[in-house]
């Protein structure tokens, strides 16, 4: 059931199905997602049955401010406040240690949780009446709103196609970034980079005021994070990357026989298919389409998807990252 995000009564709705244990998927700014009580465990297993997921992977937690993140985090270390005065509301998740009263299950039974203020104006609406509501809910665990491993969704409609037509759905239009948050650990005693966003980690040490590491750089026990297994963000068909060359002389060879194939480049191509789609030269706009183009190209049915690998300028950190775990499925 998709209702209209800007109504207050859907809003209203939604935010009692919520507080009674039930699942809703609302807008973010990144994609949309698949939201229950954080607080309730018992409504988290309801995420975790919907989408296939194993109950170990930790879901990312939403809340509609700064001030909400004590009521799941034990401590917030500063570099974690000066992250989140520079980027909430926003497409960044942070990692904190969890308090032990709470947040279980979302965390996939880890000490630590993931949090996050979406900038998304349908997503802040329904965590503010959330909070209103009796019993009121904190937070929302919301994973990307498809089945477990897929193609994260960007439009209701795409939600509407994964699941069973009783979930309530509120559409906020079609997701302006388009690809997940960052994710920033915060309890390693130094942030590290577990998932790349749309904001590149220039940006984020320059909040931090220190530098930001990547996870191969700290090693030792680190926590699961949300989207970060090797195969992930998978259409049905095979996604291979290549570079506009290879693309370009696979294509010659396959000649006429080319209409099975879909091609997602930057570099123009001379191809038969009708399946081909130019990836903009900008990596902001190129992580906006890129889930929306992926699921077009499974709804075509094609077996097999080439796509030109992007750019290796920071900028693009995200979009790679997607795909190359999209081609690892």
């Amino acid at each position: 059931m998709i209702l209209d995000g800007r109504e207050a009564s859907a809003i209203a709705q939604a935010a009692r199905v919520l507080a009674a244990g039930g699942l809703v998927a609302f807008p973010t700014e990144t994609v949309y997602g698949l939201g229950a009580d954080a607080g309730n465990d018992d409504a988290v297993a309801g995420i975790f049955a919907a989408k296939g997921r194993p109950s170990d992977h930790p879901l990312i937690v939403h809340v509609p401010d700064a001030a909400a993140v004590t009521h799941f985090a034990a401590a917030v270390p500063p570099v974690a406040r000066r992250l989140m005065a520079a980027f909430w509301p926003g497409p960044l998740t942070l990692i904190l240690p969890r308090r032990p009263e709470i947040g279980r299950a979302a965390a996939g039974g880890q000490d630590s949780i993931g949090l996050r203020c979406p900038a998304h104006p349908v997503a802040h609406a329904l965590l503010v009446a959330c909070a209103a509501a009796q019993p009121p809910v904190f937070g929302l665990a919301g994973p990307s709103a498809n089945r477990f491993g897929r193609v994260s969704p960007t439009t209701a409609a795409h939600v509407a196609s994964e699941f069973d037509a009783n979930l309530l759905v509120l559409d906020g239009g079609a997701t302006p970034v388009g690809i997940e948050s960052a994710i920033v650990d915060c309890t390693r005693g130094a942030p590290v980079l577990l998932r790349p966003g749309t904001l590149t980690r220039t940006q984020i040490e320059a909040a931090c005021g220190e530098r930001l590491w990547l996870p191969q750089e700290r090693p030792g026990a680190a926590p699961r994070a949300s989207g970060t297994l090797e195969s992930h963000y998978a259409p049905a068909a095979k996604v291979r990357l290549m570079d506009a060359k290879g693309l370009q002389a696979a294509l010659d060879v396959l000649g006429p026989d080319a209409g099975a194939i879909a091609v997602y480049a930057r570099a123009p191509v001379r191809t038969r298919t009708p399946h081909y789609r130019r990836m903009p030269d900008d990596a902001i706009e190129t992580a906006r389409q890129l889930f929306a183009v992926l699921r077009e190209f499974d709804a075509a049915g094609v077996r097999l998807i080439w796509i030109e690998t992007p750019p290796e300028a920071p900028e693009w950190d995200g979009v790679r990252d997607r795909l190359r775990r999209a081609a690892a499925g």
